[in-house]
């Protein structure tokens, strides 16, 4: 039988001290549709891929970053804020806390990567990266340095259309934008981690120019001749938790 996976408590805000605070805005999703027996051997066997109409999903977020810094501290200049771009997959444990595996997150700031890395345990890469804004549209190239494998990058643009509004719980939309759980390793021991921010302000854009080999660069298929689905939110604030070994 399917798992009844509880979708709404992981968007609720955790008890617990948070350990950091950032804002994410300008924040660009785009989604391809999978068969599950592709990702499968790319993630561990404790989590199972989250589907949807039995469907996985490959997403590439790029975004920006602002206001970075642990809670019991002031922002740090040259790290509180920075571009960044992950590929990412979903997956659920044991048919609860859907979440989040990231294949890759790409960042703009080397000592984030090495911190990001060694403590959080998750496979960050410092690349080279800019973000413009328009009149009426967005766009935004990273290259990655190091490490690899190298090249793997994207250089889109992009349109934000439509209405914001927080996705209904149950649409395609809120599986795949808000989620609130993400999953690592270290030493062979998994981990999980929460985040908490308001819903998405969601609204739908139109992609004007897409160039990106970091879903290949990720041992990852995405079928050539679909258009990817493409949702833009313009910003949350949002509060991290520590990385907890899951029992």
């Amino acid at each position: 039988m399917p798992h009844e996976i509880d979708r709404i408590a992981p968007t609720l805000r955790p008890d617990g001290r948070t350990a950091m605070r950032q804002r994410w805005a300008e924040l660009l999703f785009l989604h391809w549709p999978v068969p599950v027996e592709a990702v499968r051997p790319l993630i561990p066997d404790a989590l199972e891929i989250d589907a949807h109409d039995g469907v996985a999903y490959v997403g590439l977020v790029p975004f920006t970053m602002t206001g970075i810094r642990y809670s019991w501290a002031p922002a740090v200049p040259g790290t509180s804020r920075f571009h960044e771009v992950n590929v990412r997959t979903y997956v659920h444990l044991e048919g609860r806390d859907p979440g989040v595996w990231f294949f890759s997150l790409d960042a703009a700031n080397a000592l984030a990567v090495r911190v990001a890395r060694r403590f959080w345990s998750l496979p960050y890469h410092f690349a080279r990266m800019s973000l413009t804004r328009g009149a009426d549209e967005i766009a935004y190239r990273s290259d990655r340095l190091w490490p690899g494998p190298t090249p793997a990058g994207c250089d889109l643009a992009y349109r934000p259309e439509g209405t914001p509004g927080a996705s209904a719980p149950g649409s395609l939309e809120h599986f795949l934008a808000e989620r609130y759980v993400l999953y690592a390793t270290h030493r062979g021991r998994l981990f999980s981690g929460r985040v908490h921010h308001e819903p998405y302000p969601l609204q739908p854009a139109r992609v004007l120019r897409l160039e990106e080999s970091l879903v290949a660069a990720a041992g990852l298929p995405r079928p050539a001749d679909v258009a990817p689905l493409a949702h833009y939110a313009s910003e949350v604030r949002v509060r991290i938790y520590p990385l907890r070994p899951v029992v």
